[in-house]
């Protein structure tokens, strides 16, 4: 298995990972992360914590209003940071200034997106610039980017005297590449609307949007995502950076077709989101180590556990508690450690199923908002849905986990008692 994983699989892997487009995308999106958390937390305010009777007292006080102002202007803006920093990520990759080329992709994304009109004039519709606007983004970001470093690289642009101060100088380098890019995506933009096509968000929602979601918005696909990840990350390489920021898109417009459905009190219809997969799929990290270092902390408070155990069980179970596994997968280890290979790759795709059924059956309300994905279990699942039972839901899935983990880790805790020279 290991000679497989090193042979065939790990350097596929290695290839995608290092992609610069994906290294972008993966960039990009993260840039706009701070915003999803304060936006989602300002949601969870605005709701009264799923509390109806302070819900009704922030919406008579008139709070509520400026709480969802504010999660409109954080949340929904997604897609117009993402435009910035995928094109800033894509031309800093190849050793040029990536600023400009953000505020040329920002500019190309306000361009492409069709205006509406109203008494107080004209103005880009906010839908486009949140979730459902990454596609537009994704795209434009890795044009823009690509191009605008070839214009330096090429040495296409306006250079200024030695004298003139750099910031003029960088100002100026950008005119030629950005007006190159600006009238591009004009042209574009005015054949679609000279013969009444759909807008540019809609065509890129058809091309990128319907063959992700084919994969990432059923159970089959999702569980093939799931294993890939783990396998990935078996072999060392950062799976939820190489699987799971592909799917991202997808699984973050789904988290914002559920907020507008509950802000406008209408059913939610997208199990699979982002909040989803981190906080009741991946349950203490890839793998859903939350299991593992709960074991390994139950083998530790043996008296005649091995040193070895005692040493990773508070170091691994503290962050575990946070989402952060690196300390279990380098320190176990679990990458290349074939002993925990079958509850690393089972564990997640259980939770996956258990949590996909209780959302699906209606028992646990799907997810409509994004606490950080640090936030410990339990009190995540409950800011995701604003319900309780989505807690216990997460107090189950970890019990399970654990159960997964024991017989494998009671292996482990042989081999290091082995290793120390003890006896049972």
């Amino acid at each position: 298995m290991n000679k497989f994983l090193n042979e065939k699989l790990m350097p596929v892997a290695a290839k995608i990972g290092s992609n610069k487009g994906m290294i972008a995308i993966r960039d990009g999106i993260t840039l706009a992360m701070p915003l999803i958390i304060i936006g989602s937390l300002l949601m969870i305010i605005a709701t009264g914590f799923a509390i109806p009777s302070l819900e009704a007292w922030l919406g008579e006080a008139g709070i509520s209003t400026y709480l969802w102002k504010g999660s409109d202007s954080s949340f929904g803006l997604i897609g117009l940071v993402a435009s910035f920093g995928i094109a800033h990520s894509m031309t800093k990759q190849y050793g040029v200034d990536g600023v400009p080329s953000g505020i040329v992709s920002l500019s190309t994304f306000i361009l492409v997106t069709p205006f509406v009109t109203g008494e107080a004039g004209s103005g880009m519709p906010t839908t486009y610039m949140a979730a459902q606007g990454l596609f537009v983004a994704i795209i434009l970001g890795l044009i823009n980017g690509y191009v605008y470093q070839w214009f330096i690289n090429h040495n296409i642009q306006i250079k200024m005297p030695d004298s003139v101060p750099p910031a003029v100088s960088k100002s100026f380098s950008a005119i030629l590449p950005g007006a190159a890019l600006i009238i591009f995506w004009l042209i574009v933009y005015g054949i679609l609307d000279a013969f009444k096509l759909p807008n540019l968000h809609l065509v890129a929602k058809t091309v990128l949007g319907t063959p992700l979601g084919l994969l990432g918005n059923n159970l089959a696909g999702v569980i093939v995502l799931v294993l890939c990840c783990s396998c990935l990350w078996f072999v060392g390489l950062h799976g939820g950076n190489i699987v799971n920021k592909i799917m991202e898109p997808i699984w973050l417009a789904n988290l914002g077709e559920n907020t507008e459905a509950f802000k406008a009190g209408e059913p939610l219809e997208h199990i699979f989101t982002t909040p989803f997969m981190d906080n009741f799929v991946y349950i203490g990290g890839a793998g859903a180590t939350i299991g593992l270092v709960i074991a390994l902390a139950w083998f530790a408070r043996r008296k005649k556990a091995s040193k070895q155990t005692k040493t990773l069980a508070p170091l691994t179970l503290v962050p575990g508690f946070f989402n952060i596994n690196e300390p279990t997968m380098f320190g176990l280890p679990v990458v290349l450690n074939i002993l925990v290979l079958v509850p690393f790759v089972l564990a997640p795709i259980v939770n996956l199923v258990v949590a996909y059924a209780a959302m699906a059956t209606g028992i646990v309300p799907m997810t409509y908002t994004a606490p950080g994905w640090t936030t410990p279990p339990i009190i995540s699942g409950f800011l995701a849905t604003g319900s309780i039972s989505a807690s216990i839901l997460q107090l189950i899935l970890i019990i399970l986990d654990v159960l997964l983990y024991l017989p494998f880790i009671a292996n482990v805790e042989k081999r290091f008692r082995a290793e120390e020279g003890k006896e049972d």
